[in-house]
């Protein structure tokens, strides 16, 4: 009797802990849903800083400033957050407040495969929305930097904007004869005769530099392209200026990379007169946060699960792997 009573009371245990779990993992769902939708921050993420009071026409600055590389990192101090930047720029034209965009840039360039993804999303912005998009170049926007450019309906340079670098660049560190110095040696196992191509602890082949240097061309025909269609261009001409040499706002503008030398309040007063915008709101997008945003946007990477370390790792990996760069 005392068995059986013991064998009821194990099952009823049993069920009550059953019900808790479903419950507790029902609670969990329902809050971790919730959590997310709180902090999803497609439509909060940037704040709009008022540059020039205007009227009910808006145009909007996007700033472009840094290495143009994705290292994955969380981006609210950063100089430069990949995937923060094409949220911003996308916002801005898909945006049916704003009438105009203007791209800032201040940057030397960077990643190949992120320059073109720059770039592809504003030719695709350009073709759906149909909005005025000017460029202001600020010290520096070379190589990726001008290559983003390139699309703009008109582009302004400082005088003293350092631009150009047109051209497609591939290091790396080869170390070989500091080891052979030291005494230490490298076993390499590989599948294939080109499996170790660019590695730091021997040369390169002479067949090894056609096949990188035929990749380079590549790169750097897609480069050229990207300017003949953006800027109207002769392919012949883009090749002449195009050799990787820099140049100054003015004298970019005597080859016809740039359109106007001018400030950005230079570029905002054309545009407003070339498209009857003259009372307009200027506002730039900004990642200055409000407290509450600014805890918003931690919570959101604590939920991607992104850190410092991540940040870091991803920095030593790319140290150490040769990358084509559309870089100054």
């Amino acid at each position: 009797m005392i068995m059986q009573r013991r064998r009821w009371i194990a099952l009823l245990i049993a069920v009550v802990l059953i019900f808790m779990s479903i419950g507790v993992r029902f609670t969990t769902t329902i809050a971790s849903g919730l959590f997310a939708d709180l902090f999803e921050l497609d439509e909060i993420y940037f704040e709009e800083r008022e540059l020039r009071e205007g009227g009910l026409d808006k145009i909007a600055v996007i700033n472009l400033d840094g290495v143009i590389m994705d290292l994955g990192a969380p981006g609210l101090f950063d100089e430069y957050n990949h995937e923060q930047f094409l949220l911003m720029l996308e916002q801005a034209f898909s945006n049916e407040l704003v009438d105009a965009v203007i791209l800032q840039v201040n940057s030397p360039g960077g990643g190949v495969h992120e320059t073109a993804e720059i770039h592809r999303l504003i030719v695709e912005s350009q073709e759906l929305y149909d909005k005025p998009f000017y460029v202001s170049m600020g010290s520096m926007a070379a190589s990726g930097g001008y290559y983003v450019a390139a699309p703009a309906d008109k582009i302004f340079a400082e005088a003293t904007t350092l631009t150009g670098s047109i051209g497609v660049i591939m290091e790396n560190v080869n170390y070989a004869g500091l080891a052979e110095k030291h005494g230490v040696k490298f076993n390499t196992i590989k599948s294939g005769k080109h499996k170790d191509i660019m590695s730091p602890s021997r040369d390169m082949t002479a067949e090894e530099k056609d096949i990188m240097q035929s990749m380079i061309d590549e790169m750097y025909d897609e480069f050229v392209n990207v300017i003949v269609d953006g800027r109207g261009l002769a392919e012949q001409t883009v090749r002449e200026v195009g050799d990787g040499r820099i140049y100054t706002g003015k004298q970019a503008q005597e080859v016809e990379l740039v359109d106007e030398v001018g400030s950005l309040d230079d570029t905002i007063d054309q545009l407003m007169v070339d498209h009857n915008l003259e009372d307009a709101t200027v506002v730039e997008y900004t990642t200055d946060l409000s407290f509450f945003g600014m805890f918003a946007v931690n919570a959101q990477n604590f939920m991607k699960n992104k850190s410092e370390l991540d940040v870091i790792q991803n920095l030593l990996i790319e140290s150490d792997q040769p990358r084509a760069m559309y870089i100054y």
